[in-house]
């Protein structure tokens, strides 16, 4: 499995790579090896360590515990991590994100930008620089390719959460020219332009052996962010390409390369994922050699799940939902699988998981996770879990698995598709039956043209991707971000809260930077 063997091996890598940094005024530089562009690059092989070195940084965004994924969750209806009553977990910064009171110096924020995204977008700005200058260039158009894809995803990120952002494309900054905010509908036609060139030297999936290439991009992968970004263009470049989103879509299905697993717990195996039929984009993790490493059963699981599945560490129970998200599934909904909440068993769903955590109110008895009531000092049962990531066949090196991070499915390409045409008012009858492929694989009663509605579509879509850093854009896009209150968000939110702060820290050192409308 070459691909997987080159991620393993990333600490070996031979590239120095430029990073633009937290102020977009100062440069740090990440060593990786002594050698430069003149004397680097000799094979493929080489090349394709550097890049690899981008999927990490990309894959850094994704984890459980840091500010890039769960900046997209936080302020949703789905996520929450409240207080506890032991002291532990609680921020008044997460607060304000789960009530939408963020401002401008939320350091929380601030990590996100500046740990997370820029270096993602500098990293793969250094490495393009790199390989453009090989003296076997004409070699690499694939490796060319899915670093531009990986600097286009990681300022689509940027855009989603911060609008109007510092568009810069080169190797290194020059301090006396600093980059300027860019509207944020630029950014948006810079992203679809780059999807759409890389598209064009990214391989498919029908053309690689699945096993060998996982887990690097293809053409397909492209096209499931395309659809992603034109379903959203009203948003973001305040323009509709509904038509967009279904020709983006028909190009993943018509491969017939993609189908739905048998359950959507099957994506997230750690001992299925190079063999998934329905993931489209994923993000390696082996922390058994120093790479990466899954830990979200440690910060969303009770600390009784070590008992129930056998770990060698307590999970920290921090992240959990209630009862808003939980009262959208349907009874028999084999999702729901996937979710711990109500009384607690062993996995042979039989004997009851006896509570011997002090500072829940089911101490001593039979666990039970109850909906939450406390944002400031809830007990540890309060809250229930989302465990899309089983521990169950995973290997962990401390409170790390192995889990890979899943980013974009084959029912996201199938729902979206859906409420493009539902929205363009076209094909009602071949949406109706995209939505129902998804909701049959869940075992969900078949929808009936009265049911496929723009509001059933966003509950569908909030039920199947629970926790996958989708809803805060769904929620934005169809308005319930703005006119919806749940628990920890009793009021209506203003509109220009669709996009976060530029952080105060970024503007303090860049004054060509312009603050967001409404901060």
């Amino acid at each position: 499995m070459k691909a997987k063997y080159i991620f393993k091996s990333i600490a070996a890598c031979s590239v120095a790579l430029c990073m633009l940094l937290p102020s977009c005024t100062d440069l740090d530089e990440e060593l990786y090896g002594q050698l430069s562009p003149d004397n680097y690059y000799q094979n493929e092989d080489e090349a394709l360590s550097s890049v690899a070195g981008v999927y990490r940084y990309f894959t850094y965004l994704h984890s459980a515990g840091g500010e890039g994924w769960r900046t997209g969750e936080y302020g949703t209806d789905e996520f929450f991590c409240p207080g506890r009553s032991n002291g532990g977990w609680y921020s008044d910064e997460s607060v304000q994100l789960m009530q939408h009171t963020w401002t401008a110096d939320h350091s929380g924020l601030a990590a996100c930008w500046s740990t997370y995204l820029f270096p993602t977008v500098g990293g793969a700005n250094a490495v393009l620089a790199s390989l453009e200058s090989s003296p076997i260039a004409d070699q690499l158009s694939n490796l060319i390719a899915e670093t531009r894809m990986l600097r286009a995803y990681g300022y689509y990120y940027a855009m989603d959460y911060f609008g109007n952002v510092p568009l810069f494309t080169g190797d290194k900054v020059d301090s006396n020219n600093l980059p300027s905010s860019t509207p944020r509908a630029e950014i948006w036609a810079f992203i679809v332009d780059e999807l759409l060139a890389a598209a064009e030297d990214l391989p498919s999936i029908k053309d690689v052996t699945l096993t060998e290439y996982y887990p690097r991009f293809t053409k397909e992968a492209a096209y499931t962010v395309l659809a992603s970004l034109y379903l959203n263009a009203g948003v973001y470049a305040g323009e509709e390409h509904w038509s967009d989103v279904v020709t983006m879509c028909d190009k993943v299905i018509n491969t017939g390369a993609y189908s739905l697993e048998d359950k959507v717990g099957d994506c997230f195996l750690a001992t299925n994922e190079e063999n998934s039929t329905e993931i489209i984009i994923s993000l390696a993790n082996e922390p058994s050699v120093g790479v990466g490493g899954n830990e979200f059963i440690l910060y969303a699981q009770h600390g009784n799940d070590a008992d129930k599945y056998g770990l060698s560490f307590n999970p920290a129970c921090g992240y959990c939902f209630g009862n808003d998200a939980l009262e959208r599934y349907e009874e028999g909904d084999e999702r729901l699988e996937l979710l711990e909440y109500g009384p607690q068993y062993y996995l042979d769903g039989v004997t009851p998981l006896i509570d011997t955590d002090t500072y829940s109110a089911t101490y001593g008895g039979q666990l039970v996770l109850s909906d939450l009531t406390d944002l400031i000092a809830a007990s540890d049962d309060q809250g229930y879990r989302v465990l899309k990531y089983s521990p169950v066949g995973a290997t962990f090196s401390g409170s790390s698995g192995d889990n890979d991070y899943i980013v974009e499915r084959y029912s996201n390409v199938l729902l979206m598709k859906a409420e493009a045409l539902l929205r363009l008012g076209q094909e009602t009858s071949t949406a109706l039956a995209l939505v129902n492929q998804v909701r049959a694989r869940s075992e969900c009663p078949a929808w009936t043209t009265a049911d496929l509605t723009l509001e059933n579509i966003e509950a569908e879509r909030a039920r199947e991707f629970i926790w996958e850093n989708q809803r805060r854009r769904d929620m934005i896009r169809f308005g319930t971000f703005f006119t919806g209150t749940w628990f920890g968000k009793t009021t209506t939110t203003p509109q220009y809260r669709a996009v976060y702060p530029i952080p105060n820290i970024q503007l303090n050192n860049n004054p060509n930077l312009t603050q967001n409308e409404g901060y």
